[in-house]
């Protein structure tokens, strides 16, 4: 130990009690190993106190009071300043080695309530948004759907429900989606080109059943919505953007607060459409039996951006079958008219 070893050649005198009845002896101090050694005047040891048990008995008094252990009667009185120093100086740097039980319950606690504060912020949001969308049943999710359509057409404008058209994109979406509870709306404006809600509702710009000669485009969105819906389940999308109290109201109400659904139905209408690998789409393309080429250049008319859509449309040289006769695809572009 370093102070040991800075104190080792000091000496000094001192008075020395074996008991509370006995008489003080004069007797010289010094460091040993571990221990303060007392001897008498012709240098023979008396006895030594442990470094590690020995206590003061008046702190900040002189002529300084020691023990060797709080329960022993045996005393040693010490008037030299340099010694009183030094044995102060031991004592502390032993003490700063001593375990500390209490400091190490802290520790322990701090980082149990660490652990439990990262989880708290890392993993539980996503765990109850995960266990969320597990239990959510069908039904509220076509309400929350409804909801947040309610929202959007408040922008957007109210579905456009022209018969002949409705009748043309319902045969439309059984081509494209058979044996789904999806559901595609067409609305006047104020929206980007698509998007999709919870409950299987897929909502689309009037612009993508007006502008085009065929139906091949706006078939190329309701497909890539259906996928973007598949990889990402649109209520746990709403509900990350919810938080996790939003989702422990919806878990134990069935019901998300009503600015959580106002929050969404603005990104919905603002947000730019996440983007989905080529693959992903080709193989809704091929799986629908629709080319990608149309879809493609509604996207960029350049075709730059979507080279591989282009590129790898799994249609190219197949003779495609018709997604909808030439009369519906009449009706389906006049969906919005009066």
């Amino acid at each position: 130990m370093t102070a040991l070893k800075q104190f080792q050649r000091l000496e000094s005198q001192g008075l020395w009690r074996e008991a509370p009845q006995a008489q003080r002896r004069d007797v010289i101090l010094s460091f040993g190993d571990a221990s303060l050694v007392m001897s008498d005047m012709r240098e023979q040891v008396l006895t030594h106190w442990s470094l590690a048990a020995i206590a003061r008995v008046n702190p900040g008094k002189r002529p300084a009071l020691y023990t060797p252990d709080a329960d022993s009667g045996e005393t040693l009185e010490i008037d030299d300043a340099v010694m009183i120093d030094a044995i102060e100086a031991v004592r502390a740097a032993i003490a700063r080695q001593r375990p500390r039980p209490g400091r190490l319950r802290l520790m322990i606690l701090g980082g149990i309530s660490a652990g439990v504060a990262a989880l708290a912020v890392f993993w539980l949001p996503g765990a109850l948004v995960r266990h969320a969308v597990s239990v959510v049943p069908p039904q509220i999710r076509a309400e929350i759907g409804r909801d947040l359509l309610t929202r959007v057409t408040r922008v957007a404008g109210t579905p456009c429900a022209r018969p002949g058209g409705v009748r043309a994109l319902d045969r439309l979406t059984v081509r494209l989606l058979p044996g789904t509870n999806a559901r595609v709306l067409v609305l006047p404006g104020g929206m980007a080109r698509a998007t999709h809600l919870p409950g299987g509702l897929i909502v689309l710009n009037r612009a993508l059943v007006e502008d085009y000669e065929d139906p091949s485009a706006v078939a190329g969105f309701i497909l890539a919505e259906r996928t973007r819906a598949a990889r990402i389940d649109p209520l746990e999308a709403l509900l990350r953007e919810a938080g996790v109290l939003a989702t422990l109201r919806l878990l134990t109400s069935g019901a998300l607060p009503q600015g959580a659904l106002e929050r969404h139905a603005q990104t919905l209408l603002t947000a730019p459409p996440v983007a989905l690998p080529d693959a992903a789409l080709l193989s809704a393309f091929a799986g629908a039996r629709v080319p990608s080429t149309p879809y493609a250049y509604a996207r960029d008319v350049s075709g730059e951006s979507v080279l591989g859509l282009i590129e790898a449309d799994p249609m190219r040289g197949q003779t495609t079958p018709a997604l909808l006769s030439d009369g519906d695809w009449v009706q389906l572009q006049g969906i919005c008219g009066a």
